[in-house]
This record gives C-alpha cells, structure tokens and sequence, in this order.
C-alpha cells in the first residue's frame, strides 16, 4: 500500500512572461532553488526572477505526475483560468480544443 505524502504540482510565472510547471515534494525548497538558480541547464535559470502563480498538493505522487502531464499540454489561456479557479472556463477552452 502507498504512503502517503506531501506533494505539489506548481506553476511558475518566468521573467519572459513564460510559464514553468513542475512538481515536487517540497514547495518552497524547489521555488529556493527556481529563484537561486542552482541548474544552469534549467528552463528558468535564465528566466528569474520567478513568480509563483499556482499550485496544488497531492497525497500521491502518481496523481501529482498525472496532473502535471496534462497541465503541460494546455494553453496558455487555461493555465491562467487555472490560476483563477475558473472551472467553466477551463472546461469551455477543453471543448473548443475538441472541435
């Protein structure tokens, strides 16, 4: 049986307006680590500073993979109806995608 445990899928407005999603087990050691830039090889290091603009917490890991997975495939226009919460507007920009 799987332990439970702390993990977060977040979302990370970049310098460029771009954004970076991630997961994690530990949220404000990662955004240390964002905002510090201890990869050079990574998408935000030339990218800071960062902003934190959403984020949600899993008891399992796989369900936290899952999510980031399709939250990596949605526009840009859904990631920020995300950040507002905005349900029938995600759902109204997953069926226009459909069509």
């Amino acid at each position: 049986m799987a332990t439970i445990h702390n993990y977060f899928v977040y979302i990370l407005e970049c310098a460029d307006k771009s954004y970076y999603t991630g997961v994690t087990n530990d949220l404000e050691v990662r955004l240390l680590q964002h905002n510090n830039g201890e990869n050079p090889l990574a998408y935000t290091y030339s990218r800071r500073p960062l902003i934190l603009r959403y984020f949600q917490r899993f008891d399992y890991i796989e369900h936290a993979i899952e999510f980031e997975k399709q939250v990596k495939g949605w526009s840009r226009k859904k990631k920020e109806a995300l950040f507002l919460e905005d349900w029938n507007e995600i759902k109204r920009l997953s069926n226009l995608k459909k069509k």
